[in-house]
């Protein structure tokens, strides 16, 4: 009896041996408030594939793996602040320490990307080139669950390659290039990248409806459609290959005027004796032969005379030929999509290194992407760049002691 009242208090009746769940309408609208607000935050929460700061020392080296690649010599990185920053711990980062190396380490996403369906897909990480840096790479890839890591090298297979990469004072550019169907396409549009010695923030932002933003500092610096800023797909009509100009078809937009006739007087010779020219007096005709006066452009010499051009009354324009339906067309209305991420990697050469790469973080939340900016980047940002300038100052004091001590 007692355990009957206690289930029926609860809200569960027993009749012959079942359970049968009977909730009040209050408790059931409580219950279905909270189970509500329960999914909500579920649903809201951001996964994060990947987050790496580099905070916990030297054990970053037990999680990015050296490629061991046959034919390359790589450098080797290590952790630094650099030479100015904020705070000393936080700001520590992957620098490069060899000059003239190819560069070429990764590491696995905690949480693999096995599609992205429906979802965004956020990249982001700093990169500090501190060393003043002339020609190198500053970018990551991220790559499929294909790759061997021990193996990687510049022509292993990529989803994705975003960052900047500087070589000379014209080719300062970040690139953003998708792998498509075994193609690495690269986008269209030109977005020039930070070259002086702070830490600067790069993000790429692919969205469900094939959109994509590209920020810098966390700011948009380029935005657009995926179809019409990268050579996804072909286009839907193409030039029939097989269609021939016609004969009879008249492609000249001047004809020679029928009435216009040559002048009488045109014709001259090009050059004639010069009528200034006097025969010297030693020149002996015996020993010298027949004196001929020097030879001069004629100023009335015309040229090859030519009707004058009038318009072409029969003139159809140039001739292109028919389009028709490009048989290699298809459509996709889901260019975003990406279905094997596991690996991010640092794949470079560079010229001159010091570059460092820090808070590395992919995932499916750009207002989280943005959140961790202000929380890490900003922060550190304002406080490295008073670093650099009194850094810039104390040099300028002693250039300038040394210049008046000489």
């Amino acid at each position: 009896g007692e355990s009957r009242n206690h289930l029926l208090s609860s809200g569960i009746n027993a009749e012959y041996g079942e359970f049968v769940v009977s909730y009040s309408s209050s408790d059931m609208v409580r219950r279905v408030v909270l189970s509500s607000l329960l999914l909500a935050l579920a649903l809201c929460e951001p996964t994060v594939y990947l987050r790496e700061d580099f905070a916990d020392g030297d054990a970053w080296s037990s999680r990015w793996v050296q490629s061991e690649h046959d034919g390359k010599t790589f450098g080797k990185l290590d952790l630094s602040a650099g030479e100015f920053f904020h705070d000393a711990e936080k700001d520590v980062g992957l620098k490069t320490m060899e000059n003239a190396r190819f560069y070429a380490v990764s590491t696995e996403f905690s949480t693999p990307v096995e599609s992205t369906e429906g979802k965004t897909l956020v990249a982001q990480f700093s990169v500090k080139h501190e060393q003043k840096i002339d020609c190198g790479g500053g970018y990551l890839k991220l790559f499929p669950s294909t790759l061997d890591q021990k193996q990687m090298h510049g022509e292993s297979p990529y989803n994705i390659m975003f960052g900047p990469d500087i070589c000379g004072p014209s080719a300062r550019r970040v690139h953003v290039i998708f792998n498509y169907r075994g193609k690495n396409l690269l986008l269209k549009k030109e977005i020039r990248c930070k070259d002086d010695e702070l830490t600067h923030l790069y993000t790429l932002i692919v969205r469900a409806d094939n959109t994509y933003e590209v920020r810098i500092d966390n700011k948009k610096e380029q935005s657009g459609k995926l179809e019409e800023d990268w050579d996804f797909l072909e286009p839907k009509e193409i030039a029939d290959p097989e269609a021939t100009q016609p004969e009879d078809w008249d492609d000249n937009p001047f004809l020679d005027d029928p009435e216009d006739t040559k002048p009488e007087d045109w014709d001259q010779a090009e050059t004639i004796p010069d009528p200034e020219a006097k025969k010297p007096d030693d020149w002996d005709d015996d020993m010298d032969g027949e004196w001929e006066a020097p030879v001069i452009n004629n100023p009335d010499f015309k040229g090859e005379w030519r009707p004058k051009q009038i318009d072409n009354p029969k003139y159809q324009g140039e001739w292109e030929p028919p389009m028709i339906p490009n048989p290699n067309y298809f459509e996709d209305d889901k260019l975003y999509l990406q279905k094997d991420i596991k690996f991010v990697g640092i794949d470079i050469w560079q010229v001159k290194a010091g570059t460092i790469f820090d808070n590395i973080l992919i995932t499916d939340d750009e207002d989280f992407a943005r959140q961790v900016a202000k929380e890490t980047f900003e922060v550190s940002a304002a406080g490295e760049k008073e670093k650099k300038e009194a850094k810039d100052e104390v040099e300028r004091k002693k250039r300038e002691e040394e210049r008046k001590a000489r």
